[in-house]
């Protein structure tokens, strides 16, 4: 996932964002702010993933979603 898009984007995805991942709160979206890096951090802490599990899950919402390629 391109890293910018999701920070140029981050208002128009926290809905399906914190949909995805429900166990985020509203200040963990304020925390995150569109930094890939942070929302990784955030999956692996609230839903006890690693680091390459929490990579990939991210990937495969984006590409589901339709929101982003692959690529980051």
């Amino acid at each position: 996932m391109n890293a910018d898009a999701l920070k140029g984007r981050w208002k128009q995805l926290t809905g399906r964002v914190r949909q995805h991942w429900g166990r985020l709160t509203d200040d963990d979206i304020t925390q995150i702010n569109g930094d890939r890096e942070v929302l990784l951090g955030k999956i692996q802490e609230l839903y006890g993933r690693s680091r390459e599990e929490a990579e990939a899950e991210l990937e495969r919402w984006a590409e589901t979603a339709g929101i982003f390629s692959a690529s980051r």
